[in-house]
């Protein structure tokens, strides 16, 4: 597959691939405004690595207030490898995606869960997570999966995200950061 002139993103998502290819994880954000092709470039990396296993997850604006939404989405097919976690994350992940009742879970430990978990899952062959949409993740998801990109080392794991970046954003904050909804204007 080729993106009309996206030849230059495209051989950065090669590399990115080869990288993971080779045991390196890797994090990239995609960033710019709606419509200029951040899902198709999401698209192509998925269509290139026929050799992976494919993880997605999509930022839903009305699910921005459900704590680990997002993250449901994308680790769901991943819970059978649940029981392979410590205990203590083991317990905190079943909690945050409603598997057993508890009092909420330690971010950390959610964190540490996803890390491990997204680890475990590349053990096999490795794992691309395409997050699409990633402005409206909600809260505890967007903070899960950063700490496990941070920390993400030697396994064959790529964390790929797609967020929005409009001009007023980058005047609000004065920083390339993604869209996040404001006070509705009246």
């Amino acid at each position: 597959m080729t993106l009309w002139g996206r030849r230059q993103q495209c051989e950065v998502l090669d590399g990115l691939l080869a990288e993971v290819r080779a045991g390196r994880s890797r994090a990239l954000v995609v960033r710019g405004a709606p419509g200029i092709g951040k899902t198709a470039l999401l698209g192509y990396a998925a269509e290139t690595a026929q050799d992976f296993q494919v993880a997605r997850a999509e930022g839903i604006e009305s699910e921005m207030e459900l704590p680990f939404a997002a993250l449901h989405q994308l680790c769901g097919r991943m819970l059978g490898r649940l029981d392979r976690l410590p205990g203590p994350q083991r317990d905190a992940l079943g909690v945050a995606f409603g598997l057993w009742s508890g009092s909420a879970p330690e971010r950390f430990l959610v964190g540490l869960a996803v890390l491990g978990l997204l680890s475990e899952v590349a053990a096999d062959r490795p794992l691309l997570c395409l997050v699409d949409d990633a402005q409206w993740l909600d809260r505890a998801s967007a903070q899960a999966l950063a700490f496990a990109a941070r920390r993400l080392l030697a396994d064959p794991v790529a964390l790929l995200f797609a967020a929005r970046q409009c001009a007023p954003c980058r005047a609000r904050s004065g920083l390339a950061s993604p869209c996040r909804p404001g006070p509705a204007a009246g």
